[in-house]
């Protein structure tokens, strides 16, 4: 791909047409494609406004979910394709897309160094030739998609037959569109999903050896990829890229592991790449040769590290030192309105943020960890529900249900339904007035998100319903924290490439002690719930243990980076010494040392 960097999944809204205000200027990005309520109001409104016809997809319809899905992604490239297209008819004199496509590509590009030739030519002939060769070369970034492999609840038919899953129904809603891209399965395995995968050809070698469709799996260390890639492979099924994701410094859900560090987990990709390569390699061949399909060498395989990424000089650092192939950059980018969608009032509000406005919070029905903003208009409203003694919210998507403690069908716990229900329960069984609100707002603290993270959409394109809530939840990334104001897409690619400081006056740690400061918080707080439970001793203690390989892992690696000054490696230092002292603390509580 024409750049080094990707814009991630954000949310639901927040990038479900991110591809067509970026793709067409190479940059490759990812949407969502659990909602298709959303997809489906998305395609509606920008088939309007291209003055395309359009047609309901209706619910009635069989299989409307993934044929909604199917519709909204060839939509998007169908634009993406128009304007690339008109791109390509510009003249670069003309200084527009066109050369913004030019302009914005790292100098490290073979295209961006062609181009540079092309604008030190005088002109003439032979610069009207370069311009033509330059506008052949013209690649449109990747329109990715993701699906949350564990949000896959079942669906029925009126007669109370299984239909498939939303999961399922999701991923063939990709696999018949005309996209030829890669779907990103985050979220841990699902081999229901992983095996469905089987039913399309395209996620298999033509004759020509090219993939049309391509996997992305989003990982968070070395085991559980190659677990998840050793069982698609003895399918036939390919893994195209490995995208790290850091467990804690990250938007939207936050996939904690046992304490397994960034820096240490990029080190063991490194090491044994080629060896993986191998391995799935030989698995892969034997499948397809029982498919009857020939594959004599190795499709490509990339490995790319998202999650708190900041500075140029950190890009710079994973890039060279770790050999990835690319990074990624979601949260900053919910400051850049050219390449994202977000409201206005939420835009202003994260632009005048401050760090202790994101955190972690226990806000999602899942049941995971999930990165939160004290700002939302969604917490507003959920505190004023509680206020009002009616906490919970109206459930009409359906997509996060999974708890029957008090019914037959899966009902959500963020729905008004399941928490009157449960506070109701609370109040008969706890006697304790403390202990009761304590567990209360445990209830209290789950919100929708099916409707929270799609309204920002509808508010951005005004075309949120007459009497539809209008609260918007959003779950940046804490590294957001640091970027103050709205930037440009030129400012913000410039800034990822060391054109442009953005947080030149931001005091701001590297990223990997800012993933450590959140993994001991996150132990702090686990350590201070579960200070009697002699059961959760044992984890706890090997999750310090890992904790404590990966300061150990950067006390030798920090003399390494390369890039940084003197003053900034041993501050990082400082840094790391002392939250050491923390891990070595909490390693000598009782709760830890029992499970020794």
């Amino acid at each position: 791909m024409p750049h080094t960097f990707h814009i991630p999944v954000l949310g639901l809204a927040y990038s479900v047409d991110t591809p067509v205000k970026v793709a067409h200027l190479g940059i490759s990005s990812v949407t969502s494609i659990v909602d298709d309520f959303l997809l489906e109001r998305m395609r509606k409104f920008h088939t309007e406004k291209q003055g395309w016809a359009y047609n309901l997809i209706s619910t009635k319809e069989e299989d409307y979910r993934s044929k909604r899905i199917t519709a909204y992604l060839d939509t998007l490239l169908r634009i993406i394709q128009q304007k690339t297209e008109a791109m390509k008819k510009e003249s670069l004199a003309q200084k527009g897309d066109l050369t913004r496509y030019f302009e914005l590509l790292p100098d490290t590009s073979a295209l961006k160094r062609l181009y540079l030739q092309y604008t030190a030519m005088p002109d003439g002939a032979e610069k009207e030739r370069l311009e033509e060769e330059l506008k052949d070369r013209v690649v449109a970034g990747s329109a990715d998609v993701n699906i949350m492999a564990k949000v896959d609840k079942m669906n029925y038919t009126v007669t109370g037959e299984e239909s498939g899953s939303d999961a399922l129904e999701a991923l063939k809603g990709f696999a018949d569109s005309r996209l030829e891209s890669s779907v990103v399965l985050s979220a841990g395995m699902n081999p229901r999903l992983y095996s469905y995968l089987e039913n399309f050809p395209d996620f298999f070698p033509d004759t020509q050896q090219r993939l049309r469709k391509r996997l992305i799996l989003k990982v968070s260390d070395f085991r559980s990829a190659l677990i998840q890639a050793k069982f698609l492979a003895k399918k036939g099924l390919w893994v195209s890229e490995f995208r790290i994701e850091s467990g804690l410094n990250c938007g939207g859900h936050a996939f904690a592991t046992e304490g397994y560090l960034l820096g240490p987990i990029l080190e063991e990709f490194k090491n044994k790449r080629q060896e993986m390569i191998r391995e799935l390699f030989q698995l892969y061949t034997q499948a397809l040769e029982a498919k009857g399909i020939r594959c004599p060498e190795p499709p490509k395989m990339k490995i790319s590290v998202q999650g708190g990424i900041g500075t140029a000089e950190e890009n710079a650092f994973l890039m060279n030192y770790y050999e990835m192939d690319a990074t990624g950059w979601g949260s900053p980018f919910l400051l850049v309105p050219e390449a994202t969608t977000v409201d206005a009032e939420t835009l202003r509000a994260l632009t005048h943020a401050v760090p202790e406005d994101f955190y972690i919070s226990n806000a999602s029905p899942l049941g995971i960890p999930f990165n939160n903003f004290r700002p939302s208009t969604s917490e507003k409203q959920r505190l004023e529900r509680i206020a009002k003694n009616r906490p919970g919210s109206p459930c009409t998507k359906k997509f996060l249900v999974s708890n029957t403690e008090f019914t037959e069908e899966p009902i959500c716990t963020a729905s008004r339904e399941y928490q009157a229900l449960k506070i109701k329960q609370l109040k008969q069984e706890e006697e304790n007035p403390a202990e009761l609100q304590k567990k209360v707002d445990a209830v209290t603290e789950k919100v929708c998100l099916c409707e929270g993270l799609a309204t920002s959409a509808y508010l951005a394109h005004n075309i949120l319903k007459p009497r539809e809530n209008s609260a918007v939840a959003i779950c940046p990334g804490p590294n957001l924290a640091y970027f103050s104001g709205s930037f440009s897409l030129e400012e913000m690619v410039k800034h990822i490439y060391g054109k442009l400081n953005l947080l030149s006056d931001t005091p701001r740690s590297h990223v990997f002690i800012n993933e450590l400061k959140l993994y001991v918080d996150y132990l702090r707080k686990d350590v201070e719930t579960s200070i009697r439970d002699l059961k959760k001793a044992k984890y706890l203690q090997k999750f310090s243990d890992q904790l404590q390989n990966g300061i150990n892992y950067y006390k030798e690696l920090i003399p390494a980076i390369y890039n940084q000054t003197e003053a900034f490696r041993r501050k990082m230092m400082e840094e790391l010494l002392e939250l050491e002292k923390q891990v070595v603390a909490f390693q000598l509580q009782p709760s830890l040392s029992a499970g020794s």
